[in-house]
């Protein structure tokens, strides 16, 4: 290699860095990503013109390819499906290194150069490439509906689940003492392809954060193999960054929700959901119409909102932001109170409450808000529902209890904007709706909320 491309490659790696400590915070996230995007377009280009191609005929029609897919996901492809399109990122970069490592076995085996640390570093891309692949596959299928969004589960399925990746580790030792046995490499590849539809099966939706987090520190994984696979110094550093910090993300998102890895992945929260429309003619409930929002936000000085994925689906980001900006015209505070797991990915309200140009300043984290909360006059609900169920911190047989939740209930109004009764991805009643001081807005949270902007201007 050329010192002009290790030099490109040194800046591709700084500019990964810096890119990940930019997305650490709301306010210097897109500096960040334009770093990362740097870095990874001086990798390519440096690759292209330092690197050994073999025919510029099949690399031009690759790029061709992945750009119009690429091009047409970030156009068509809404930011309220931002989980799925991450989700499906993990499944081609993961399917890259696994395509990459089949062809470094095929190539080196008949050179006779299968070295024991070639194969460690191949057999350990391809394992963990192969499951990346079919388990953010799934996870696409139930963020997007496709496959049952609440946990598949069966008996003896956790023995199932270890017996399989036990036996892929089993041939992964193998192949490093007899790298030869293609049977086996092959049958590797078939039973992680397996495990990555089986560990995903009896995840349901609540848990997805932590999912997408995780499959991201495996294709981080896979890649920095790879990278060891074929010498290349970016890929070891870039997917060693990817690695990493998507394991941090992992434990971070796990603790937010007071569970370990072992019972994300085994634990099948997310129960599937119960009918529960006749609860509230067994317990009452307080409707709130238009204008009787308005009214009361009217009298309000501090309005917290509270955004789920709810939200997301029905993509009232930006009328939610037009609301906050009529109720700021009129000297009332608007913060939003942000829950680390709310949605389908980390980070997900984020996203979509930038994509509508709400300040990151009035951006609040689970910890910064809860103290405050009791003083806040009116905390609007839209499209949340486990993450601000008192019964997370009351109901010791509740199946989320322990998780940090955002303590709505202990302000004095709260809107609870939602199409029903219907319970969230936890299956489970939420006695918030039951509350003297909770007031239940019912409707597509678009539309209300559009409404609710209209009564505001017309004077």
């Amino acid at each position: 290699m050329n010192y002009a491309m290790e030099l490109v490659y040194l800046v591709s790696s700084v500019l990964f860095i810096l890119g990940l400590k930019g997305l650490s915070h709301p306010e210097s996230a897109r500096r960040g990503m334009h770093m990362a995007e740097l870095g990874m377009l001086f990798a390519v280009v440096g690759t292209l013109v330092g690197g050994k191609i073999v025919t510029w005929e099949w690399i031009i029609t690759g790029i061709a390819i992945g750009s119009a897919i690429g091009a047409a996901m970030s156009i068509f492809m809404p930011m309220t499906a931002m989980p799925q399109r991450i989700a499906l990122s993990h499944a081609f970069g993961a399917l890259a290194a696994v395509l990459v490592g089949v062809n470094e076995y095929i190539e080196k085996g008949h050179l006779g150069e299968l070295s024991n640390g070639l194969m460690s570093a191949i057999g350990f891309e391809v394992l963990f490439g192969a499951l990346t692949v079919t388990g953010s596959l799934m996870a696409f299928g139930k963020l997007n509906e496709m496959i049952k969004g609440a946990p598949i589960t069966y008996k003896g399925q956790n023995a199932v689940n270890i017996t399989m990746f036990l036996v892929a580790v089993c041939m992964f030792v193998y192949l490093i003492f007899f790298p030869y046995n293609y049977m086996m490499f092959y049958a590797m590849i078939a039973v992680s392809f397996l495990i990555g539809v089986f560990i995903v099966l009896p995840i349901g939706g609540a848990d997805m954060p932590v999912v997408i987090s995780l499959m991201n520190s495996y294709a981080g994984l896979a890649a920095a193999a790879t990278g060891f696979a074929i010498d290349n110094k970016v890929l070891i550093i870039a997917g060693s960054l990817d690695g990493s910090s998507g394991f941090i993300l992992s434990i971070i998102m796990s603790k937010a929700m007071n569970r370990s890895f072992g019972n994300v992945l085994f634990g099948a929260v997310g129960a599937p959901q119960v009918e529960t429309a006749g609860l509230a003619e067994a317990r009452p409930i307080t409707k709130f119409g238009i204008e009787d929002t308005k009214f009361v936000l009217e009298q309000a000085e501090r309005v917290v909102i509270v955004p789920g994925y709810g939200m997301a689906v029905a993509q009232a980001q930006h009328a939610v932001r037009e609301l906050s900006d009529e109720l700021e015209k009129r000297k009332i505070k608007v913060e939003f109170a942000i829950h680390p797991v709310a949605g389908r990915m980390p980070g997900h309200m984020n996203v979509l409450l930038a994509e509508a140009n709400v300040s990151y300043d009035q951006l609040l984290e689970m910890e910064m808000i809860n103290p405050t909360m009791d003083s806040v006059d009116v905390c609007i609900v839209i499209g949340a529902n486990d993450v601000v169920n008192p019964a997370a911190r009351t109901e010791k047989s509740s199946p989320i209890y322990g998780m940090p939740i955002i303590d709505v209930d202990k302000a004095k109004t709260v809107i609870v904007m939602k199409r029903s009764m219907a319970t969230g991805f936890a299956g489970i009643e939420n006695p918030l709706f039951y509350e003297p001081n909770t007031k239940m807005l019912f409707g597509d949270a678009k539309t209300v909320m559009q409404e609710l902007v209209a009564e505001f201007k017309k004077r």
